[in-house]
């Protein structure tokens, strides 16, 4: 009986766990969140023109 009682808490705090992950965004997924936009706020300043082709094509690279 106190196994189950155990088991069922650890259930409950995974679950709140997961869940809090969830709602925030956190996981695996967040890192490519990132990635687009460091790539868009690298393509405003090209558009801007305060970088040139080459330093964005460079800058391009090291992010994908």
């Amino acid at each position: 009986m106190f196994g189950f009682g155990l088991f069922a808490w650890v259930v409950v705090i995974v679950g709140i766990v997961l869940l809090v992950r969830w709602l925030s965004g956190g996981g695996r997924s967040s890192g490519r969140r990132d990635e687009d936009r460091a790539l868009a706020i690298l393509r405003e300043r090209y558009a801007r023109g305060e970088i040139d082709k080459a330093e964005f094509d460079a800058r391009k690279q090291d992010l994908s």
